[in-house]
């Protein structure tokens, strides 16, 4: 099978990447600094060369920018009619656990994101997956920078990014059913506790402070809204079909923490 990676140098999309090409398929990497098929999302420039030939899309694309919109949404509309036009017979998007229940910008952007694939005409798959270990990584050590850490008290359920690429990939090499599946960690814990076990893996003497989270977006946490528990249940009010029980992680974060360089 040919399959076009989106966002293939990324955290989850170079593991993308990794695991088609144990599996066999034929792989296209496509990103802006990609030597073979660079892409623009932003203005679909590229879009029409890298999809030619291609059976799966995988869109693996990010944007932390303060306007995620513009490659999320739009960039999603600019790369489903490339591939209706070039007749890519499966769309296989990645998406965030819980993203219709937090009320960030991100997340906002990737419920449009998961409207715009079900609303297309391309056959598709959406997986979501919670927080990535990585990802708390990377946050955890730009707050011990300031050798303080200020952590509010909500529930997070993370799960290593090498555990959902193979999710991924399957659902890329499977018929296309218009449903959403997700990928969650092995257990739910306070983020105060997660940073803890990074300090300790790390030896940061970054002194932890416990801060309120107010708003719409502490309520949803504390909710629960990234655990994937009602979350679940709350993805099909988006017009999936459902995909059944979420697959469930073995690595728990602290475990994670003692097999990787941190």
């Amino acid at each position: 099978m040919r399959i076009a990676i989106v966002g293939g140098t990324g955290t989850l999309g170079r593991l993308v990447v990794e695991e088609a090409r144990v599996r066999g398929h034929q792989v296209r990497v496509l990103c802006r600094r990609s030597p073979e098929y660079p892409v623009d999302l932003r203005t679909g420039r590229g879009l029409a060369d890298a999809l030619d030939g291609v059976d799966v899309v995988v869109d693996a694309a990010n944007d932390p920018s303060r306007r995620p919109g513009a490659t999320l949404v739009e960039g999603t509309r600019l790369l489903l009619a490339a591939e209706v036009a070039c007749r890519v017979r499966h769309h296989v998007a990645v998406s965030v656990v819980g993203a219709e229940r937090l009320p960030g910008a991100y997340t906002r952007a990737k419920t449009e994101q998961e409207r715009t694939v079900a609303n297309s005409p391309v056959p598709w798959t959406v997986v979501r997956a919670t927080q990535f270990h990585e990802l708390l990584v990377t946050g955890f050590r730009a707050l011990a920078r300031t050798r303080l850490m200020p952590l509010p008290g909500v529930p997070l359920r993370p799960v290593a990014a090498a555990e959902v690429a193979p999710v991924v990939v399957e659902a890329a090499e499977r018929a296309p059913r218009g449903e959403r599946l997700a990928v969650v960690g092995p257990e739910v814990a306070d983020l105060r506790r997660l940073a803890a076990a990074w300090r300790e893996a790390t030896g940061s003497r970054a002194l932890p402070l416990t801060v309120p989270l107010p708003g719409a977006m502490g309520r949803a946490l504390r909710a629960g809204a990234a655990t994937g528990d009602e979350a679940m249940g709350a993805a099909g009010s988006t017009g999936s079909t459902g995909g059944g029980a979420p697959v469930v992680g073995v690595a728990a974060f602290a475990e994670w923490l003692r097999g990787v360089r941190v």
